[in-house]
């Protein structure tokens, strides 16, 4: 692709703090850093950095730039992560990221890059990079799907305006997260109002972690909803990487049957109750499948010990077919081995594009934030069967033990594993089609202003006047807005709550349907 500029074009990236979030920005960083066409900088903590400076190695040409937090008495220089970090601290961080604004500021000027590609949380750091002639991009990295959902929920979550999509619902146990999603706030600052502001901020395209084969159709809406154009990355899947001290889990695997294995993980954010430990440990002995199942406990609380926390004599049990893991296991690696047949997984957005990536099925067991959406977004595409909870949110042994059994061996999940194998190819096909058209985009942002954002409005309180105009060039198919219109019941003129009478399926609770349990 010819670089119109004449010269690479500098990028900074300046991901949220957790792990969930600088993953991506490091895959994308390192897909553009591959085109020959920017010099990329990516921005973050030294208590981040450190683990990226190890997978990078010496010759990556990305340049790592240190943010330092001003320092809080409970919140040590270890602690600016996500990674390990007790629930309790989480808004001592935000308010650390927060206060850091001025020094990412001064980066800002040393550097003068020519664009800033930012994640949903700093909306200060668009508003800097404005301030000194600096055209600025967000990047989602949950899915498309969650987005459009935290952007119907804040629009028209007093309105009684339904989701157009009811396969995208929350259950009965879920509702807490509806309010989480309106409600969640941090140094004196709701969620909602920064990531609106942070979209508002951005240049005339939002990028997602994504691909329009899955959600097309949640990225027109999403599109609707914000005036930007929605444009797709790619699953920015981490090439498989393993710890030398890691090598006996995959020495394990080799012994296993083909497809035969399940692996069992909750990301490196969420930590499980002990209740949710007990249930998990009896449901695996009782489906007889062979499992390897990572365990993480917070950081401050390692003296826990993994035999303390499981069943008495579960390990012995299992010693056989089972392996747990503490802390970290080479997750891309485990989901490309032959031996693995299953992923029992929260439903994070990174470990979803994992298992499609590597034809996995999954096992959906989500906690909490956008999990059970993209839970139900894994079943909707058919790759993946939900352990459904309890009335009381309870998990139940049997009902673990029954999904794995089926989605891994039984003739019931032959269809779950032959979507999912079919996804794999699907990926493999597509190759890089993702990246070429974010290029396109990027490069005329670069010297080019960044084209109206946070200026003329993008339409978050409704759409823009002058209806919406299909785009081309990398974007989700817009031609679905025009059908989204009509389900508004309206042409997506100006004003108005942007809404008319979306129809959806079911009623209640923030304008999305609630299914009750049996």
């Amino acid at each position: 692709m010819m670089n119109i500029h004449g010269r690479k074009q500098n990028l900074l990236m300046f991901p949220w703090l957790g792990h969930g979030h600088i993953s991506p920005f490091l895959e994308l960083s390192k897909k553009l850093s591959n085109t020959n066409l920017f010099n990329i900088h990516l921005c973050s903590t030294p208590a981040n950095l450190e683990s990226i400076k190890k997978t990078l190695g010496n010759n990556s040409e990305i340049r790592l730039i240190d943010l330092h937090l001003p320092p809080l008495p409970e919140l040590p220089p270890h602690l600016h992560t996500t990674n390990g970090l007790p629930l309790y601290l989480m808004p001592s961080l935000k308010q650390a990221f927060d206060m850091a604004s001025p020094t990412f500021s001064r980066i800002l000027n040393t550097l003068k890059p020519d664009l800033l590609i930012y994640d949903l949380i700093q909306p200060w750091a668009a508003a800097a990079a404005a301030a000194i002639g600096i055209p600025s991009v967000v990047f989602i990295t949950t899915s498309t799907t969650m987005a459009a959902t935290m952007f119907h929920l804040y629009l028209h979550s007093s309105t009684g305006v339904e989701f157009p999509f009811s396969s995208i619902y929350f259950r009965s146990y879920e509702c807490v997260h509806i309010s989480e999603i309106l409600e969640s706030s941090a140094n004196n600052r709701k969620d909602k109002d920064r990531v609106m502001e942070c979209v508002d901020r951005s240049s005339s395209i939002v990028l997602v972690k994504s691909f329009k084969e899955v959600e097309g159709k949640y990225g027109d809406y999403l599109s609707l909803l914000t005036g930007k154009k929605v444009v797709p990355v790619g699953p920015l899947v981490v090439d498989p990487f393993l710890d030398t001290k890691q090598n006996s889990t995959i020495q394990w695997l080799d012994t296993k049957a083909t497809g035969s294995t399940v692996f069992v993980s909750f990301g490196s954010e969420y930590f499980l109750s002990s209740a949710d430990i007990e249930e998990i440990a009896y449901g695996l002995e009782m489906s007889k499948v062979n499992f390897i199942w990572v365990l993480r406990f917070p950081k401050g609380e390692r003296n826990i010990r993994v035999e303390e926390a499981l069943p008495l004599g579960f390990l012995e049990k299992v010693r056989n077919r089972g392996l747990v893991v503490e802390g970290w296991a080479p997750q891309t690696k485990i989901l490309g081995h032959k031996s693995v047949g299953g992923f029992v997984s929260h439903c994070g957005w990174s470990s979803v594009m994992e298992a499609m990536k590597f034809g996995v099925p999954i096992i959906a067991m989500p906690m909490h934030l956008d999990q059970p959406v993209n839970a139900r977004l894994v079943t909707e595409v058919g790759v993946g069967v939900e352990v459904v909870r309890e009335a009381d949110g309870r998990l139940r042994r049997e009902k673990v033990a029954a999904v794995v059994r089926r989605v891994v061996v039984s003739k019931l999940g032959e269809g779950v594993r032959k979507k999912a194998k079919k996804m794999s190819g699907d990926l493999r096909v597509k190759g890089e089609k993702e990246i070429d058209g974010v290029v396109e985009e990027l490069l005329q942002l670069c010297g080019g202003g960044g084209g109206g954002g946070g200026g003329d409005g993008c339409g978050i309180g409704g759409i823009s006047g002058g209806g919406v105009e299909k785009k081309k060039s990398g974007g989700f198919a817009i031609d679905g807005v025009v059908e989204l219109l009509q389900l508004c019941g309206g042409s997506g003129g100006g004003g108005g709550d942007g809404s008319g009478g979306v129809v959806g399926g079911g009623g209640g609770s923030g304008s999305f349907a609630v299914e009750s349990e049996v």
